[in-house]
């Protein structure tokens, strides 16, 4: 009389069990992934941080062009009262300081979008449509054009020999005392200078903030590309 003999699934099971522990805990105990999450994880706190800093200055950069624009369009040769405060409209040129408030907006809007995609919950949604690391890749980019191309502007319209714009015409008057509501020419001196030398010390920061961008984008790739591997078995081995 013979006896059969069942398969042995429970054995089958504890191998298929240890298998997939194995495969589950590959990743926790591997020191050179962990040593590259932890360099995605600092990069992304100081590309954070580059992008907040760049935010302040777009801010401070709009709000003092800004005021200094707004100042001269309340009080611009348009009325009758006020013909004597700035030279007419053929010899002032007010397009450098449009350009600095412009390129501002810019900036703002892109690091106010990159630092939303820093979010947990829109960081989540992001990724699962592939767009949260071209997104913070593209939001410094726009930043540091925005800020390279403003300054721009700025000086190869303020060169011109012809027509004063609202920081040559404002510097040269400072020390003449006007009374209120007429512009105060030393505040917008120092307003106008101000927004200028932000504006070019924003470029460093945007092309930090893209540099870093770069750096996490290039180790995002190789870290996904890495884990793939290391979680696909070897065709030898299996």
């Amino acid at each position: 009389m013979s006896v059969e003999k069942k398969p042995n699934h429970s054995s089958e099971f504890e191998v298929d069990s240890t298998h997939n522990s194995q495969h589950s805990h590959l990743h926790e105990n591997d020191a050179h992934l962990n040593a590259k999450r932890r360099n995605l994880r600092a990069l992304d706190t100081a590309r954070a941080a580059a992008t907040l800093l760049a935010l302040l200055m777009g801010l401070a950069v709009l709000g003092t062009t800004g005021h200094a624009l707004q100042a001269y369009n309340s009080s611009s040769p348009r009325d009758a009262a006020w013909l004597s405060v700035w030279p007419n409209a053929g010899a002032f040129d007010v397009k450098p300081t449009v350009a600095l408030v412009a390129g501002a907006s810019l900036v703002v809007l892109a690091n106010l979008i990159a630092l939303t995609s820093h979010h947990r919950f829109v960081r989540a949604k992001l990724a699962n449509a592939h767009a949260h690391t071209p997104l913070t890749f593209s939001a410094p980019f726009v930043g540091l054009v925005a800020a390279i191309v403003a300054v721009i502007l700025f000086y190869v319209a303020n060169r011109s020999a012809t027509a004063d714009t609202l920081l040559s015409w404002s510097c040269r008057w400072r020390h003449l005392a006007t009374a209120h509501p007429a512009p105060q020419f030393a505040s917008l001196c120092r307003a106008s200078h101000a927004g200028v030398d932000l504006a070019i010390l924003l470029i460093p920061v945007e092309f930090l903030a893209l540099a870093l961008a770069g750096v996490q984008l290039k180790i995002e790739r190789y870290t996904t590309a890495y884990a793939h591997a290391r979680k696909t078995p070897s065709p030898v081995l299996s």
